[in-house]
C-alpha cells in the first residue's frame, strides 16, 4: 500500500463539495487515513508551494490556498500516487476527462477544487507537512 496527500482547495469548501469530493475518493477505491480542516496562514501556504516560488503564479496561489478554509487528507491505496493523479484529471477542468474530480467539481485551471502529491517522495514530504506520524491511522484497524 502507498500513501499520498490531497487537499480539498477553498474553492470546492466554499461551494459546499467538500462530501463529494472525499465520497468520491472513497468510491474510487481509497482509504482515509488522516485528515483535518484547516486555514492556511500565509506563511504555511508559501512553504507548502515553495517549489513554485518564481513563478508567475505562486503569490496568487498562495493567495488563493489561504482564501478560506482547506482539508488536508492522507489516503492509502495500490500506487496511491499515480491512480490519485487519474482520478483528480488534468489541472485544467477542461482538458479532464470525465467522472474526474476537476472535471466535475473544479471552475478553472486556477481554482481546480484539489491538490495531489505528484511523486511518491513529494507525497511523504507533503503528508509529513500536514501529518505527525502519529497522527496517520491504519484504516483496517
Amino acid at each position: 500500500m502507498e500513501r499520498t496527500l490531497a487537499i480539498i482547495k477553498p474553492d470546492a469548501m466554499g461551494a459546499g463539495k467538500a462530501g463529494k469530493i472525499l465520497a468520491h475518493l472513497e468510491t474510487s477505491g481509497f482509504r482515509v487515513c488522516a485528515l483535518r480542516m484547516m486555514r492556511l496562514t500565509e506563511a504555511q501556504a508559501g512553504a507548502f508551494y515553495a517549489v513554485h516560488r518564481g513563478r508567475p503564479f505562486y503569490e496568487s496561489l498562495v493567495r488563493f490556498m489561504t482564501s478560506g478554509p482547506v482539508i488536508p487528507v492522507v489516503l492509502e491505496a495500490e500506487n496511491a500516487v499515480a491512480r490519485l493523479r487519474e482520478v483528480i484529471g488534468a489541472t485544467d477542468p477542461a482538458e479532464a476527462a470525465e467522472g474526474t474530480i476537476r472535471k466535475l467539481y473544479a471552475g478553472s485551471k486556477e481554482r481546480n477544487a484539489i491538490h495531489a502529491s505528484d511523486s511518491p517522495k513529494a507525497a511523504a514530504e507533503e503528508v509529513s507537512f500536514f501529518f505527525p506520524q502519529e497522527a496517520l491511522v491504519d484504516p483496517e484497524g
